[in-house]
């Protein structure tokens, strides 16, 4: 943002989704960083269990997320390419793997956390003040602008130091905890700092914001992904019931180990990431408001609980699950019923992409239902078939994906 194209007055619009993305998701690793560093203190002296595995998949599971949906990466903004949509789905599947089944891929969780803690904050503290658009400029506009450099240099260097103390563990938890609570309030900084901005300043915002920085190839897997922000959000949610169902097949048969609270953890926190920035929650859609906003904190709050101390909440976090999901189940079976019936009095032709998108709602409100059965009564169900139910939720919600984009060309441009 340069000086000259700064408005001379201050002047405010509400947020599009993908700004409150961007907003929503500081906070959320803001709240995980003081949280983690809270409940440090408790694992330091045993009053707490840690599952290492489970925090640096959350971590790396909120990280990716931000790279597939807004093109946000530890080194610098990018187009939001196919390519890029890859490299983030990939890097979320592994912080999945993580959260779902402790032990296994402890070492190369830890290292890949540490490296985008380490080289994000050295390649994003020198593009701030390398950039004659960034810290230089800023500086001399001043007001929520100095604000806003500050609280970068403040997350930049943190990170840098927490991905050295990452990649290097030690004994000094304490320490640990105190650099994590100054993260944590930092990126609480930054945040309102990048809200006051959006709020006083939104035409350069949006030019911020969609600053192409990616290549302009004409490689298919180079060019600009035609994914919307909620497409996005379903392909992560039905990547994440994917590898949950596959993976409890052996789960089952006794080969790997399974960790409920980091599965919580991690549903817990996506639901709070589709509820405080697009208003979908599991009982229905709702504007997008500070009330939806609070409800989406609290539910990252004990997702991110549950996925660095498992046992602390994995009775509340299995009931919560369940019932949100046996509720969104009957509520979305009771609407679709309901414009069934408007249609046939209306007796307009439906669509074939319609018809089938009708039927895949079902299928996924009646899995939905049975998956919030089986959170709320473990063992109920056969293993074999909770993992058949999270399989075909998972796909279905990926033929949901084709079928939205299907009935988009529908409409008229």
């Amino acid at each position: 943002m340069s000086p000259e194209a700064m408005p001379p007055e201050a002047t405010s619009r509400e947020f599009d989704p993908e700004s409150s993305l961007e907003i929503f998701v500081l906070v959320v690793l803001g709240l995980f960083m003081v949280l983690f560093g809270a409940l440090l203190f408790r694992i330091n002296n045993g009053s707490l269990n840690y599952n290492p595995d489970s925090t640096y998949g959350l971590f790396l599971v909120i990280v990716a997320f931000q790279v597939a949906t807004l093109g946000k990466t530890p080194l610098g903004d990018f187009r939001r390419s196919w390519l890029l949509l890859i490299i983030g789905f990939g890097a979320a599947a592994i912080g999945l793997f993580g959260c779902f089944i402790p032990g296994v891929s402890s070492y190369l969780l830890r290292t890949l956390v540490g490296l985008i803690l380490l080289g994000g904050g050295l390649v994003l503290f020198a593009q701030l003040w390398i950039s004659k658009e960034k810290a230089r400029s800023w500086l001399q506009v001043g007001g929520v602008l100095r604000h806003l450099t500050v609280a970068c240099g403040l997350v930049y260097v943190l990170m840098i130091v927490l991905g050295i103390r990452t990649l290097i563990p030690g004994t000094r938890n304490i320490q640990t905890a105190v650099i994590l609570l100054v993260a944590g309030a930092s990126i609480f900084y930054l945040a309102g700092s990048l809200w006051e901005t959006a709020r006083l300043y939104p035409t350069e915002w949006q030019t911020h914001r969609t600053r192409d920085a990616g290549s302009r190839a004409n490689i298919w897997i180079l060019q600009e992904a035609s994914l919307s922000l909620s497409q996005s959000t379903i392909i992560l949610f039905g990547l994440m019931l994917l590898l949950l169902g596959g993976l409890l097949l052996p789960v089952g048969a006794g080969t790997l180990p399974f960790s409920p609270d980091g599965q919580f953890g991690v549903l817990l926190t996506i639901m709070a990431i589709q509820t405080a920035c697009l208003g979908q929650t599991p009982v229905g859609q709702f504007g997008r408001s500070w009330p939806v906003f609070a409800v989406g904190v609290a539910l990252a709050g004990l997702g991110i609980v549950s996925a660095i101390a498992p046992g602390a909440l994995t009775n509340l976090d299995r009931i919560l699950v369940g019932i949100l999901n046996i509720a969104g189940g009957v509520v979305s079976l009771i609407r679709m019923q309901s414009q069934a019936r408007a249609a046939h009095a209306a007796e307009a032709k439906t669509p074939v992409e319609l018809k089938r998108l009708a039927v895949n709602q079902t299928a996924q409100s009646l899995a939905a239902i049975a998956f919030g059965i089986t959170a709320l009564i473990p063992g109920l169900i056969p293993l074999l078939f909770v993992a058949g139910i999270l399989v075909i939720y998972g796909l279905l919600l990926f033929d949901t994906v084709f079928l939205l984009s299907k009935v988009a060309k529908l409409s008229p441009a």
